[in-house]
């Protein structure tokens, strides 16, 4: 079945196969949807899931777009399933195209396509390699980001490089925002990349190691924010983490979660993990500056400007944050 409006017949495209979950990979989607050069055969995506408090069975944005396009889905538990791969080897891949898809793909499908796997990677690899490249970059402090599109083989994002486009940060970017230019970006290329790499004019070349890191799924853990770091540091966490598991800090009156921040200049006195007062809003003392709270939300009531916190939590000023 062919999606999208790629013209010719399909006997002259070549039979593609798109792995992918979550909503980074949707653009990735529509792009080889919409190549001329390929035929859309199939879309593997994760089993629909629980969500929300109803935990109503939920499909995947690469799965409720694929319905929209009308390709065939596969929802695989597990895709090194000998079932799974004997799946998607019925349907004669000559390439597969991969985008936030969620699990390990093994050698038994990497070499099936006899064009390989590409991987759209939300980073300038190898930096930033595994689950969250978009965050990392941000809280790293990075001052450009990037994606890069390699062919595919048994480590985590450790392929060669086919193509990559980079451009500047700011220093106020979010993780969501981020993430949409990201997807942007990285479909831009695929479009482009796609051509040259089914011509043959395109090499793909080795990573290496040099400058490589990892990162790794996060944890509920990872939203806490620790004023023995420094406030540049947890202004730079609270954008990172903006989408999930967002960030907070413990007190007296219970968990607060910070929403937006800024950061300051220290005080005389002050001590990492006091709630001081700063200009009309309340600011966590840290270990190098003031992090500055400008909107924030309590459990279980609604979300609100720094300046109206600081009123409504005044009690806090002087205690510490756990």
């Amino acid at each position: 079945m062919t999606a999208g409006p790629a013209s010719g017949r399909a006997a002259d495209r070549a039979r593609t196969i798109f792995f992918g979950s979550g909503a980074f990979a949707v653009p990735m989607l529509d792009a080889v949807a919409e190549h001329p050069r390929l035929h859309l055969v199939a879309v593997v995506t994760a089993p629909d899931r629980p969500a929300g408090r109803s935990k109503a069975l939920t499909p995947t944005p690469v799965a409720v777009r694929a319905r929209e396009l009308g390709v065939a889905i596969l929802q695989p538990a597990k895709v090194h399933a000998a079932e799974a791969v004997a799946e998607v080897a019925a349907l004669r891949p000559d390439l597969g195209v991969l985008a936030d898809y969620g699990q390990i793909v093994p050698r038994s499908l990497l070499d099936l396509p006899p064009r390989g796997i590409l991987n759209v990677h939300p980073s300038l690899l190898p930096r930033h390699r595994g689950a969250t490249p978009i965050p990392a970059t941000i809280a790293a402090g990075d001052t450009e980001a990037g994606v890069s599109i390699i062919r595919m083989d048994e480590g985590i994002d450790t392929g060669p490089i086919v193509a990559s486009r980079r451009w500047p940060l700011d220093g106020t970017e979010r993780g969501p925002d981020l993430e949409a230019r990201a997807a942007a970006e990285g479909a831009a290329l695929l479009q482009v990349t796609i051509a040259e790499w089914l011509d043959g004019s395109v090499a793909a070349r080795e990573q290496g190691t040099h400058g490589a890191t990892v990162t790794r799924p996060f944890r509920r853990a990872d939203a806490r924010l620790d004023p023995s770091r420094s406030a540049r540091e947890l202004e730079r966490q609270v954008r990172a983490n903006a989408s999930w598991p967002g960030t907070f800090i413990e007190t007296p009156l219970g968990r607060v979660a910070v929403l937006e921040a800024s950061v300051a200049e220290p005080r005389p006195g002050d001590r990492p993990g006091a709630v001081v007062e700063h200009e009309g809003r309340l600011a966590l003392a840290t270990s190098e500056g003031r992090l500055v709270i400008d909107a924030a939300q309590r459990e279980g009531r609604r979300a609100v400007t720094g300046e109206e916190f600081l009123r409504g939590q005044r009690q806090l000023v002087g205690s510490f944050a756990r």
